[in-house]
């Protein structure tokens, strides 16, 4: 066979074969075009369920009330923090857990002259107060009714009366809603707002090893501020004979004149270490009008009510923190 007729015979069956590569390349590259558009459509999808997720777990974990952590998470929070606490090397003490059991008293007084709603609008507004002053890491839910549980790991007796001393002295200075620049004629107690707060400290390991010792004792520390007229806190140790009459210091505390103030003490917010029991009296309810009037260090609260490291959507455009009065307004 001569080469043109060859060259010939070799076009002729290389058409048929071009025109399939041109077809099989037009195939793919639709092919490939719909699996992205697939694929972005399942991401979309992905992100819409990732979405409803967090919105789930945020409603679940949540307070609808007052926006803070609920019961359950404060729940699993502890226990998650006991068992790291406990998690050290043999022989090596268990690290620092301080629990506080909060309970405002005064809001039956706002029930009653503003009404249900208003009341539950000033219980949401001091517990979004109460969430600035404690730290990150910290944990602050809603225990039941009036009642807060605040969970600080590393955390010892000296930093956890430190942060009490704070809660006590936010919930007596709160600018309730009513008294606001823009509202109407204030209708104010004699002295404060009319909330008071009532705080039992337990630590870990000194008051119990676990979660059920630790909210038992916090609850024997919460009877014992409440017995002693409130606006104060009181450790385990002081529910028993340690406590007397109506101030409750303890007999190893510093003496407390009538007239001291009952301002916050120290600064804990950037760490509440300590690693042993302090010899510290609990808080003594004073007269605002023998105060002296100094502004407590103010700094920036940088936690938000159910934050955390869950994925879930941040609180922060939900807070709206009260502006405390003054102290000695």
């Amino acid at each position: 066979m001569s080469t043109p007729l060859l060259l010939q015979a070799l076009a002729g069956l290389s058409l048929p074969a071009l025109g399939a590569a041109v077809l099989t390349g037009g195939r793919l590259r639709r092919s490939a075009t719909a699996a992205e558009a697939r694929e972005a459509e399942l991401r979309r999808e992905l992100a819409e369920l990732t979405a409803e997720r967090d919105a789930l777990q945020r409603t679940a974990s949540c307070d609808p009330l007052t926006g803070v952590w609920n019961y359950r998470h404060l729940q699993l929070t502890l226990d998650r923090e006991v068992e790291r606490a406990r998690r050290v090397d043999p022989g090596a003490p268990p690290r620092p857990l301080a629990l506080l059991m909060l309970e405002i008293a005064g809001f039956d007084a706002v029930v009653a002259e503003h009404g249900r709603g208003r009341g539950n609008a000033v219980l949401r507004d001091l517990a979004q107060r109460l969430s600035v002053e404690i730290r990150r890491s910290d944990t602050l839910g809603r225990y039941g009714g009036e009642e807060f549980l605040v969970v600080l790991p590393d955390t010892g007796p000296e930093g956890a009366a430190h942060v009490a001393e704070r809660l006590c002295w936010t919930v007596r200075r709160h600018q309730l809603l009513d008294w606001s620049p823009a509202g109407p004629a204030p209708r104010r107690p004699v002295s404060g707002n009319g909330l008071t707060a009532a705080v039992g400290v337990a630590v870990l390991p000194e008051d119990g090893g676990h979660a059920a010792l630790l909210l038992r004792a916090a609850d024997r520390a919460l009877a014992a501020a409440r017995a002693a007229g409130g606006d104060c806190w009181r450790s385990p140790a002081d529910a028993g004979p340690a406590v007397t009459g109506g101030q409750g210091v303890r007999e190893a505390g510093p003496e407390v004149g009538p007239g001291a103030a009952a301002e916050p003490v120290g600064n804990s917010r950037t760490g509440h270490g300590g690693s042993s029991r302090p010899e510290l009296a609990g808080a003594v309810r004073s007269d605002p009008a023998d105060a002296p009037r100094t502004e407590p260090q103010q700094i920036p609260g940088t936690l938000s009510p159910c934050t955390g490291k869950a994925t879930l959507t941040p609180a922060g455009a939900a807070h709206t923190p009260a502006v405390a009065a003054e102290p000695g307004s």
